[in-house]
């Protein structure tokens, strides 16, 4: 069974440099793994320079893109700013990597949104892409979306072959790319079809029930390396809320979803769910070690270091 690993989020707003330095250590002395940060085109600040600043005032704490949209870089230049990141923090990086799913950004400058399929394609070659730049000498890549002629990529990371990837999804194609190269799979939920710049989480994708069908794909797809996978979840069911009421929220958060979708959790599917966190900190502790016993869920993403910050005190490392 793996230690209880927690993930911050570094710079929920746009800070300066003092106050990212306050909360990297603050996460630090609580017992946080890692602090990372999405990648999106909007009022946020960038993942890379953030995760230089926190790993420049922290010594143990780890740091991680929470996930990178390949669709926004070339791989082979984004493979530049990784290995520099893990070789100025000392081989603390983690890389999460997306296939990128928020289409208002990509209509804002101008990038096409494509098929699902042309993504997940996308981040399959990215990968292999960054595999090859991370490893010794150079390297030829031809795929159907980027070709390498004998590139050596430098700097090398210090961690090697590379440094731990993330990738995360709902759907199965992703989670068996994930399950086949992965080091650490994220669950995250399934979106509902139809207006793509409105995009809506499907209710019936994060029940555990369906997390148990992801775990599936994902054991599937990794055979024999799969007790080697860390998997994680996100608090995607809306914020983390320490709380004494938890089914009167609970049952708020269901109502607000049945008038976007038409669907209805019950209160026990919906507190049950690996994406969401509602509760006083005994019940939040006793869910954690359910889910780790559970379904092996041991990395947690936390929106708020300091909400939950008893409860990781208590459990990081264990």
């Amino acid at each position: 069974m793996r230690a209880f690993r927690f993930l911050g989020i570094a710079a929920p707003d746009i800070l300066d440099a003092t106050r990212l330095a306050a909360t990297a250590r603050r996460a630090e002395s609580v017992g946080y793994s890692a602090l990372v940060l999405p990648d999106h085109l909007i009022e946020q600040h960038a993942p890379i320079p953030v995760l230089a600043v926190v790993a420049a005032v922290t010594e143990r704490l780890r740091i991680g893109t929470f996930v990178l949209n390949v669709g926004l870089r070339h791989p082979a230049v984004l493979a530049q700013d990784l290995a520099s990141l893990d070789v100025l923090s000392g081989g603390r990086l983690e890389i999460g990597i997306g296939a990128g799913w928020n289409r208002p950004e990509y209509d804002a400058i101008g990038l096409p949104f494509e098929p699902v399929g042309v993504r997940i394609s996308r981040l399959a070659e990215a990968i292999a892409v960054f595999k090859g730049c991370f490893a010794d000498g150079s390297f030829s890549y031809a795929g159907e979306h980027y070709t390498i002629t004998d590139f050596d990529g430098r700097p090398k990371p210090k961690q090697q072959p590379h440094p731990p990837i993330f990738i995360g999804g709902g759907g199965r194609r992703v989670l068996t790319l994930a399950g086949a190269q992965a080091q650490i799979v994220g669950l995250a939920p399934r979106l509902l079809p139809g207006d793509q710049t409105r995009p809506t989480v499907d209710p019936r994708s994060i029940t555990i029930a369906a997390a148990e069908e992801k775990i599936g794909w994902i054991r599937d797809a990794a055979g024999d390396r799969f007790d080697q996978i860390e998997l994680n979840t996100y608090p995607s069911g809306g914020p983390i809320m320490v709380t004494n009421r938890a089914r009167a929220e609970a049952q708020e958060r269901i109502d607000r979803l049945r008038q976007r979708t038409g669907m209805e959790l019950t209160a026990t599917e919906f507190l049950e769910s690996p994406h969401v966190f509602v509760g006083s900190v005994q019940e939040l502790t006793d869910k954690f070690l359910e889910l780790r016993e559970r379904l092996g869920i041991s990395s947690f993403m936390i929106d708020d270091i300091d909400a939950l910050a008893p409860v990781v005190e208590n459990l990081a490392g264990r």
